[in-house]
Order: structure tokens, then C-alpha cells, then sequence
């Protein structure tokens, strides 16, 4: 089993950044790759950005391309999201994900932080 936790959200005005952390622990040896997901207030939840373990690879959907970037720290088995130029469409809560399906579903979730971006 892989717990997650994500944290670094909260309430920005447009045009601002935030930072996201997501800590995985337990059995994190196998990771494949890690990512993000949001879910805006009566949407579905949407694929948002994912890094391969080995940080070879990176996945944007459009909308966050050349504002989102995503990170990770393999000692502290850590991937980070950073937002910039925050758009109100951005809002939602972020899920952290990981896969140890090398590339099939998604096996593990976080509980989500809440990102609210202000016009």
C-alpha cells in the first residue's frame, strides 16, 4: 500500500502561485509515476499533470501548459506542483496520484487540497 498527502493549497488572486506537495510513504519502492488531478465544483475530475518516477517523462494537459510544472524529490518520495498565473478555472481540489501499474490505472489517491483562485 502507498499513502499519499498532498498539501500547499488555499485561496489566490489570479495571476498568483501556489505550490503543492504530495508525500507518499509506505510501499513506494515500485512508484511508476505520480501526478495530479482536479476536480472543479460540478465537473468531472480531470487529468492535470504527471511526472514518471524517473523524471524522464512529463504529461501536461493544454490548459496548464507553460503555467504548471510538476517536480519530485525521490529522497523524500515527494512530488510537487507548482502553479503560476492561476487562472479562475483553475480552482478545484487536487488530487495527488500514483501508479505502480507501469502505466496503467491509477492505483493510489490523496484526499485532495482545496486550490481557490480569486478573480
Amino acid at each position: 500500500q502507498v499513502q499519499l498527502a498532498e498539501s500547499g493549497g488555499g485561496l489566490v488572486q489570479a495571476g498568483g502561485s501556489l505550490r503543492l506537495s504530495c508525500a507518499a510513504s509506505g510501499r513506494t519502492f515500485n512508484i511508476y509515476r505520480m501526478g495530479w488531478f482536479r476536480q472543479a465544483p460540478g465537473k468531472e475530475r480531470e487529468f492535470v499533470i504527471s511526472i514518471s518516477w524517473s523524471g524522464v517523462s512529463t504529461y501536461y494537459t493544454d490548459s496548464v501548459k507553460g503555467r504548471f510544472t510538476i517536480s519530485r524529490d525521490i529522497p523524500k518520495n515527494t512530488v510537487y506542483l507548482q502553479m503560476n498565473s492561476l487562472k479562475p478555472e483553475d480552482t478545484g481540489v487536487y488530487y495527488c496520484a500514483a501508479d505502480q501499474n507501469s502505466g496503467g490505472p491509477w492505483n493510489y489517491w490523496g484526499q485532495g487540497t482545496h486550490v481557490t483562485v480569486s478573480s
